[in-house]
């Protein structure tokens, strides 16, 4: 089966001695996934199992488990060859659109340049004409070019000089200004891409703090579909929680009902109490990490496209005999034309529909996040039911720690020598019970 790369950086992160129950916390994968994941990378990395006389099992994976795997798998080293390209190819991605643009503002203006000097060239004799006409069509490139790169080396210029007096202020002060032209457009991605992993890995957390014994209130700060009933007698929504890490419901001699995940109790090293947020908070959706200055170039150069090319259609309207004699240049943006004119009313557009979109998208999650503070304001107050809740889980609450002490079977070991060891481990037994017993 795949690999999970959830289950490999859990088990870096638990310094590669782990139970079903650590990763599936650590990872926020339910317990079925994480245990095939588990069973997969040992099967794959030379890993040892381990079994604690009390039956419970702990995996043991070499620290060199990846490069073990990049020399076994060439897909793997496929897939990380791919994401190096990947991420060249989306950064000349993110800077085209910019390029783009001053491409675009070149080519109007040029063409707007060409047709003004031979509209005014058209009404002097034919050799002053030919001369002028070939000294405007020589003379506007070479400024408007070297007009380019002088914006370019200001922007770099300007980004690298206010960095220091900057640094650490954000990720805006970081991009340079062919990326803000992307980020204007699009935005930066997802804020809450890995909002799901985030909520399972906050959810296993907070069972292993309560000692996997909890009460439904105890959870509901970080789900979002609890129902309106989620403070009385409706807790279906704790049903995909019990799915996801194995867990059963008891019920009190009072009635209430609490939640026992005895997989999470198994931990193969001691680990100390985690420190949570009170509730799941979504971040909001931001416009643009760009900065206010990179926008403001942005939204001017936008307009400056767009008016261009309004005021080129016009002018190629009006001149349509001399466009065709001029060809070359005005030829081309001619032939063109559509296009220049759908990226200008585009480049301002997208921005636009996008601003009233995040908005929306803000509103939803500022509403989502007022609901689960609610529900963890209400859980600190521990009142009535919450509280004998909370009590009777106590009842449930244990740890089991895999030591190396008290394995009945590993797979480091010869099975024989495995059995001469445990029949000498039972021999001291008896023989401390029988000293023990002697008055």
């Amino acid at each position: 089966m795949a690999l999970d790369t959830a289950v490999m950086t859990a088990v870096e992160s638990l310094d590669y001695r782990v139970t079903v129950g650590d990763v599936a916390t650590k990872a926020g994968l339910s317990l079925a996934v994480a245990q095939q994941g588990l069973i997969a990378l040992a099967a794959d990395t030379q890993a040892h199992l381990q079994v604690s006389e009390a039956g419970e099992i702990a995996y043991e994976f070499p620290q060199n488990f990846r490069t073990i795997l990049r020399n076994r798998f060439w897909r793997l080293r496929f897939r990380e060859t791919w994401q190096k390209i990947w991420r060249v190819l989306f950064y000349l991605i993110r800077i085209s659109f910019g390029i783009i643009l001053i491409l675009s503002i070149l080519l109007i203006v040029a063409a707007i340049i060409a047709l003004m000097i031979a509209a005014s060239s058209s009404q002097r004799d034919d050799n002053r004409s030919s001369r002028s006409g070939g000294g405007g069509m020589v003379f506007m490139p070479r400024f408007w070019f070297g007009d380019l790169f002088y914006i370019f080396d200001f922007n770099g210029h300007r980004r690298r000089r206010s960095q220091p007096k900057f640094q650490g202020s954000g990720p805006e002060n970081e991009m340079n200004f062919l990326e803000s032209i992307f980020s204007f457009l699009f935005g930066d991605g997802d804020p809450n891409a890995e909002l799901e992993e985030h909520r399972w890995k906050t959810i296993g957390t907070v069972i292993r703090n309560q000692g996997g014994a909890v009460a439904a209130e105890q959870i509901a700060p970080y789900l979002d579909d609890v129902g309106e009933g989620w403070a009385a007698e409706d807790e279906d929504y704790m049903l995909p929680v019990l799915t996801r890490f194995n867990g059963v419901p008891e019920v009190s001699p009072q009635g209430h009902i609490i939640y026992h995940f005895p997989e999470l109790q198994v931990t193969a090293q001691n680990q100390a109490r985690k420190s949570v947020a009170a509730y799941l908070k979504a971040t909001p959706w931001k416009f643009s990490q760009a900065s206010g200055n990179q926008l403001a170039i942005a939204i001017g150069l936008g307009l400056f496209n767009c008016i261009g090319a309004i005021v080129l259609g016009v002018m190629l309207a009006d001149n349509g005999s001399l466009v065709a004699e001029l060809g070359g240049l005005v030829g081309f943006v001619y032939s063109i034309y559509g296009l220049l004119l759908a990226y200008g009313v585009a480049f301002l557009t997208i921005p636009a529909v996008r601003y009233f979109w995040v908005q929306r998208q803000n509103s939803k999650i500022t509403g989502q996040n007022e609901l689960r503070q609610a529900r963890a304001t209400t859980l600190n107050r521990l009142e009535g039911a919450v509280t004998e809740k909370i009590e009777y889980a106590q009842q449930f609450v244990s740890e089991t720690v895999v030591t190396k002490d008290d394995l009945a079977y590993t797979t480091e070991k010869d099975l024989t020598d495995q059995d001469i060891e445990q029949s000498e481990k039972l021999d001291a037994e008896w023989r401390d019970r029988l000293n023990a017993s002697e008055p």
